[in-house]
């Protein structure tokens, strides 16, 4: 019997918890986003406005724009997309948000199955 308090104990403190997610503070600004690609760390500059985006990518700038659905989620199509699969947009959802950076989720319109995780650095306003 005590053994099933402690577990409804855990279980409620865990169902409690929310990550932080104070999304509208990184809808705007500039951005820093580090990845790992083919065993290469490879950095992207972006800014972003409420409806535009900028990156830069080795010694690359491209543009795209943002539809913001909610706080935490917003639609990215590129402007001036080089092929097919540029020309798709991507869902990008802010999962959990902590000091200057945010976790993210995102993956290409109608392609649920091959969601990427994220994270994002706010380098200023």
């Amino acid at each position: 019997m005590r053994m099933i308090s402690v577990l409804t104990l855990c279980l409620l403190a865990v169902a409690c918890f929310k990550p932080e997610r104070n999304c509208s503070d990184f809808q705007t600004g500039s951005f820093e986003f580090t990845s790992l690609i083919l065993g290469d760390t490879l950095t992207t500059t972006f800014i972003r406005t409420d409806s535009i985006e900028v990156d830069y990518y080795l010694n690359h700038v491209d543009s795209s724009s943002v539809r913001w659905l909610n706080d935490c989620e917003c639609i990215v199509k590129k402007l001036h997309p080089l092929s097919y699969q540029e020309s798709k947009a991507v869902h990008m959802k802010i999962l959990s948000t902590k000091g200057n950076s945010y976790t993210f989720e995102y993956n290409l319109i109608g392609d649920t199955k091959n969601k990427q995780r994220g994270l994002v650095t706010k380098i200023s306003n």
